[in-house]
């Protein structure tokens, strides 16, 4: 089924995933007002549809996403601070929208993945890159940075390569982008979609309360001290022994069983 209603998204469910595609090949995909709004539209449309078990975000065209859209950075010159923390708060919105989804996200990434485009990267919970991929957290040479994609990136590849990174504005290939773990697999673009639907079988084959429980495991629980965490992890782990889907994932194991999820 096609979801209607998007300018520059096309947004497909077949199954149980969710596929969407930046749909502005013609700019290499880069991010306008318009489109922030309709992906933040669509995280949250993603986010009520309780029987999804993945989603898949794409780009047409050559390119991933080449970052920020021309048009808007002209406009960016001549608007007020208080214009500019407007359109920041929505694209930080944005950012939070995806990379907070219950479903694991899968990027498939080929072509530019610049800036924003890179951030885009870094809010999936996986990504598969064409060995022909560059990335780059280019801001700092228009003289900006990368402020409301930090906090997703550093907790993607860390704050050693995000110095390097963020301070220098160089573009680098998929081989370090699999390096720092920006992106989890690096393939030939003719594998790049068969990599993807393994992805997509392996979170399927899972039990999907688990997984969207293990998401939030990994925000509640990264970059805390473990005298505040621990409670969490014991608590979740005895909330999913005693859950309907753990216990029917134990007695399928114990048995030699595929597990029937509800």
């Amino acid at each position: 089924m096609t979801h209607k209603g998007y300018r520059h998204l096309i947004s497909t469910c077949s199954g149980r995933v969710e596929r969407l595609t930046l749909n502005r090949p013609e700019v290499r995909n880069a991010l306008n007002d318009e489109m922030v709004e309709e992906l933040t539209h669509w995280a949250a449309r993603v986010r009520e549809q309780r029987d999804l078990r993945a989603a898949v975000i794409a780009g047409a065209g050559s390119s991933f996403s080449a970052g920020a859209d021309l048009g808007g950075m002209a406009r960016a010159i001549d608007c007020s601070h208080e214009q500019n923390v407007r359109d920041a708060a929505a694209l930080s919105k944005m950012f939070l929208a995806l990379d907070t989804l219950p479903v694991p996200l899968i990027g498939r990434v080929q072509g530019a993945a610049l800036g924003g485009g890179a951030g885009l990267a870094a809010v999936c919970d996986v990504v598969v890159a064409d060995e022909q991929a560059l990335f780059g957290f280019t801001e700092v040479k228009l003289g900006l940075i990368p402020a409301v994609i930090s906090p997703f990136v550093l907790a993607k590849i860390g704050r050693s390569a995000a110095r390097e990174l963020f301070l220098s504005g160089m573009r680098f290939g998929a081989a370090r982008a699999l390096a720092i773990g920006l992106v989890h697999r690096v393939v030939a673009a003719v594998q790049l979609d068969d990599t993807v639907e393994q992805y997509v079988s392996e979170v399927g084959a899972a039990g999907p309360e688990a997984v969207a429980a293990a998401k939030a495991l990994l925000r509640d629980v990264w970059g805390r001290p473990f005298e505040q965490v621990a409670p969490v992890t014991v608590q979740a782990m005895a909330a999913r022994r005693v859950s309907d889907e753990g216990q029917e994932g134990l007695r399928a194991f114990l048995e030699k069983r595929k597990p029937k999820w509800s």
